[in-house]
């Protein structure tokens, strides 16, 4: 038996401190144009997804920080900051 966690087990330690304001906005207008919409496909949280109509639909508050969202967004419809201090992922250790 392995003592290594599995990373459904590892999830279930990360903890959230959510801010009142998002520290990840998104440009609607730009996202409308973006036929790619790699947002949707490189998020690890699966934060940003598809509506019925399908726009963009963004959630921040299980955010893990990682960037990826700004990175692959070609439109530059993500501004991204990170979260102030004290608010935000926390990472455990278990």
């Amino acid at each position: 038996m392995s003592d290594r966690l599995s990373v459904e087990k590892r999830l279930t330690l990360v903890k959230f401190v959510i801010h009142e304001e998002p520290h990840i906005t998104i440009d609607p207008e730009k996202c409308d144009k973006c036929v790619e919409k790699y947002c949707t496909k490189v998020c690890p949280a699966g934060l940003y997804t598809l509506n019925e109509e399908g726009k963009v639909s963004f959630n921040y508050e299980g955010c893990f920080e990682c960037g990826a969202c700004r990175i692959a967004c070609t439109h530059g419809s993500v501004k991204w900051s990170y979260p102030p201090g004290g608010y935000g992922v926390y990472l455990q250790f278990g």
